[in-house]
């Protein structure tokens, strides 16, 4: 199928590691040209001359914190004088599985609304700046990484994935009529760079080790496996393209059937 990518400008959040990488690497790979932000100048770098190289499509790496109102705003409108359009926003800047994932006695609300921050204001200051250029070209995709907390009570940090869900909605409401979609997905576990520290730490919580938390995982979702970057990256690139223009306001779950709940 053509996802009809070609000469689209993508803004990929988060770009350098993890699921935002494998994002990167779909779009380009379908023909859009891609900016990837993060804060790290080195690995940002690099990762835009690897997946130059892997695609042979092209990657601007952009250092831009979304934690930071002017350094967004700036970024934005970069990426649209440079290279004429945004069509695409991918929303993935945030710490894995969140800062606060200990007890409520001992949760920091300083680590929790650095948190939401981040993630929830990150998102939406991202949102709001692409929002008047994707007017102006009449197409938009604005695709939000959330997580299964959003769906299932677990670390404390969850709240913001939930919070996103609702933005994600608003959002959908109010930019539909430009030609606007906005959507979320809610990754399961998923083979990135930051995995084996989740295992860790939920192994020491739980007073096991790794390997069983990894085992755990594994056979508590329906496709015995841990998810690959790249699947969720797929479904991104479908959102984000002509294809999926009557698909809004949704919350989609890419977690191998992990989450057990039934959402109407």
């Amino acid at each position: 199928m053509d996802l009809e990518l070609g000469g689209r400008t993508a803004i990929v959040t988060g770009g350098s590691l993890g699921i935002g990488r494998a994002t990167a690497r779909e779009l380009a790979a379908e023909g859009a040209t891609v900016v990837i932000t993060a804060r790290r100048r080195e690995l940002l770098e690099r990762t835009a001359e690897e997946l130059a190289a892997e695609t042979g499509g092209r990657i601007v790496p952009y250092v831009s914190d979304t934690s930071d109102t002017s350094s967004v705003r700036a970024m934005v409108r970069r990426a649209a004088e440079e290279l004429g359009r945004v069509d695409i926003l991918v929303n993935g800047a945030a710490a894995p599985s969140g800062l606060v994932r200990n007890a409520v006695e001992e949760a920091d609300p300083e680590l929790l609304l650095a948190d939401i921050d981040t993630k929830v204001v990150g998102y939406f200051r991202c949102a709001q700046a692409v929002t008047p250029h994707m007017r102006a070209g009449g197409y938009g995709r604005i695709i939000n990484i959330g997580g299964l907390t959003g769906r299932s009570s677990h670390a404390l940090s969850g709240m913001r994935n939930l919070a996103i869900v609702h933005m994600t909605k608003a959002l959908s409401d109010q930019l539909g009529p430009s030609g606007i979609t906005v959507n979320t997905l809610h990754p399961g576990v998923v083979e990135t760079e930051h995995i084996h520290e989740l295992y860790e730490k939920e192994a020491a919580k739980r007073g096991i080790t790794a390997a069983e938390v990894e085992a755990d995982f594994v056979a508590r979702t329906p496709i015995r496996r841990v998810l690959e970057a790249a699947e969720v990256a797929r479904t991104v690139c479908f959102l984000a393209s002509p294809r999926a223009a009557a698909i809004t306001g949704e919350s989609l779950g890419i977690d191998g059937g992990l989450t057990r709940g039934i959402f109407l």
